[in-house]
């Protein structure tokens, strides 16, 4: 009987070994269509419980929806691959000089507590403001959480985008990203468009009120930028142009080279250098 118990015993351990790695083997598969999108919501949700996410980042993956428009817009990033005149013609760069140039100087003493704090001058984080969200005035139309559980699932760039999706659903967990958030294509968040490990790492209270609002507190926004430059190696009084030595820091913010130039060209004419 005793050989029978452990017979039983070892089978039961084995079945429930082989429904757990089925289970992990489920949510870290990934797809190129909406087909197994749902099937794999429901499997990642056991990932995101392992990763630490509470019960209110478990359930908001409940309402979660695949994002066609979110995958066209990964297909379709053409910009990046312009020459940087036709770069900084598309996206508008003069104007973001002109209108950046206006917000240093109407926001002046926030830019000098940054700048005292973090040792970024206004320059380069005027230029990413404005290139992101035209200073906070479109910070996107896509469901957040939707955008980023569907680029987590998306078979191009999982590993990238699940420590996302796991920071959103942490965000949510200890408020400060609501479920229904809205946000940009790839889950972008706020006026400087944090993806959400970002906001989890660099998030930073630029207004003093005790919480952190990259949508609604250009303060927040804006200092968390300048602590996500500080987190990727900027030095404080050293130059930020291609070749010196927080050119790097910039790099850091996008890998594109044409949109590091452009952050660099925009920053030094608002620094008026």
């Amino acid at each position: 009987m005793a050989f029978v118990a452990k017979s039983r015993f070892f089978a039961a351990v084995a079945t429930a070994l082989l429904v757990t790695a089925g289970a992990a083997q489920a949510a870290a598969s990934c797809g190129k269509t909406s087909a197994g999108f749902e099937a794999w919501v429901q499997d990642y949700k056991q990932e995101a419980q392992a990763q630490g996410v509470g019960s209110r980042g478990i359930s908001a993956l409940g309402s979660v929806k695949y994002s066609t428009k979110t995958i066209n817009a990964d297909r379709n990033m053409k910009s990046f691959k312009y020459s940087f005149d036709k770069f900084m013609q598309v996206r508008g760069g003069q104007t973001i000089i002109s209108r950046g140039k206006a917000q240093k100087a109407q926001n002046a003493a926030l830019f000098a507590r940054i700048e005292q704090r973090y040792g970024v001058p206004a320059g380069p984080l005027i230029a990413i403001w404005g290139m992101e969200t035209g200073f906070g005035s479109f910070m996107g139309n896509q469901h957040t959480l939707s955008a980023v559980a569907t680029l987590a699932y998306d078979c191009r760039r999982p590993d990238y985008f699940r420590p996302n999706l796991n920071a959103a659903l942490k965000l949510i967990d200890n408020g400060t990203l609501a479920p229904n958030a809205i946000g940009a294509m790839h889950g972008e968040i706020g006026q400087t468009q944090f993806l959400p490990l970002n906001v989890l790492r660099y998030g930073a209270d630029g207004d003093g009120n005790g919480r952190i609002d990259m949508v609604r507190s250009k303060a927040d926004a804006l200092a968390s930028t300048a602590n996500f430059l500080v987190g990727h190696g900027w030095q404080r009084g050293a130059g930020y142009q291609p070749g010196q030595a927080n050119f790097g820091a910039i790099a850091g913010w996008n890998a594109a080279s044409v949109y590091q130039q452009a952050i660099a060209y925009m920053g030094a004419k608002i620094d008026g250098e």
